[in-house]
């Protein structure tokens, strides 16, 4: 589910607040890091289980327009096709799945019903459901299609959800996209029959990732002298206050990366950081950052200070 670049964002917000320095305790602000990693998952069973919850709204939806004192023929004998859209039951009645919302206490619509019905009502005034629900039948090709459409045109974009996300958890705005894109992947690639773990992917893709987050961490934080004194190098012709706080932190985990991770080729390292720089800094970060590092690098290269392990790592 987790790339190395959310990672790397991740590390790179959590050097930005801290506010000590390099002899200073930051085991609370490495703890916080990993929970700001973990409670990803927190965030991916929410909106998975806002699947679960529409099609919940959707057959009570059904119930109650059957149930009416004046019911219609229509009402008596509704289009169940989405209530009984295949792939939405099979995420619904999944127990790995049933079992994860559990432990995570992942009980917001429960209490935030209105998002439910907002959502709701969002899929059903859509052209995609207007065209799905033309006729009857289905099968589960047509079922993973509508919901693969209905969940990237209708509920990943959908306002409501986005300021609902960003009033729950301000780190998860960042994470966000990260979810909607593995939700989006599951979905996509799901069969009729899948194991009872599909919808229950691990966090990390192994126990590196995990791992290379503390590393990284650590690391930029205990030679953040030697790291500035690097950069600062390589920018007196700069007014220090011309240089964005983010990008300095940018420099610090790219220059950490490239001396201290052996495994990671030079290129991945550079691309990865103007990536972010991209995204979270200034337009002309990422050539700012881009033009140190390419000159850091070619030293390191004529020292033989680029100790990278295996071919096409450098």
């Amino acid at each position: 589910m987790l790339n190395r670049r959310h990672i790397r964002v991740k590390v790179m917000q959590t050097i930005y607040a801290f506010k000590g320095g390099e002899s200073d305790d930051f085991s609370p602000n490495q703890k916080f890091l990993l929970f700001s990693i973990e409670n990803m998952y927190n965030l991916y069973l929410l909106i998975l289980s806002l699947l679960i919850e529409v099609q919940k709204r959707a057959e009570a939806d059904l119930l109650k327009k059957q149930n009416k004192h004046l019911a219609t023929h229509e009402d008596k004998n509704p289009n169940r096709k989405f209530v009984n859209n295949e792939l939405l039951l099979s995420i619904k009645d999944n127990l790995q799945l049933k079992n994860q919302l559990e432990a995570h206490k992942i009980t917001n619509w429960e209490l935030d019903s209105e998002y439910v019905d907002i959502i709701f009502k969002a899929i059903t005034n859509s052209d995609l459901y207007k065209a799905y629900m033309q006729n009857k039948v289905s099968d589960f090709k047509e079922d993973k299609l509508f919901v693969v459409d209905v969940f990237k045109e209708v509920i990943a974009p959908n306002e409501k959800l986005y300021e609902y996300i960003e009033d729950k958890n301000l780190t998860w705005l960042d994470d966000l996209p990260t979810i909607n894109t593995t939700i989006l992947k599951l979905l996509r690639k799901a069969k009729p029959q899948l194991p009872d773990n599909y919808f229950t992917p691990k966090l990390y893709k192994d126990a590196d990732d995990k791992q290379f987050a503390v590393d990284l961490f650590k690391k930029t934080l205990l030679n953040r002298s030697v790291l500035n004194n690097e950069v600062e190098k390589k920018t007196q012709n700069w007014d220090a206050d011309r240089i964005a706080n983010v990008d300095y932190v940018l420099l610090q985990m790219a220059i950490c990366e490239l001396k201290n991770f052996p495994s990671i080729p030079v290129k991945v390292t550079i691309n990865e950081y103007l990536e972010i720089a991209k995204e979270y800094s200034t337009p002309k970060s990422s050539v700012f950052i881009n033009g140190i590092l390419d000159k850091l690098v070619k030293e390191y290269e004529e020292a033989g200070n680029l100790n990278k392990i295996g071919r096409g790592l450098v």
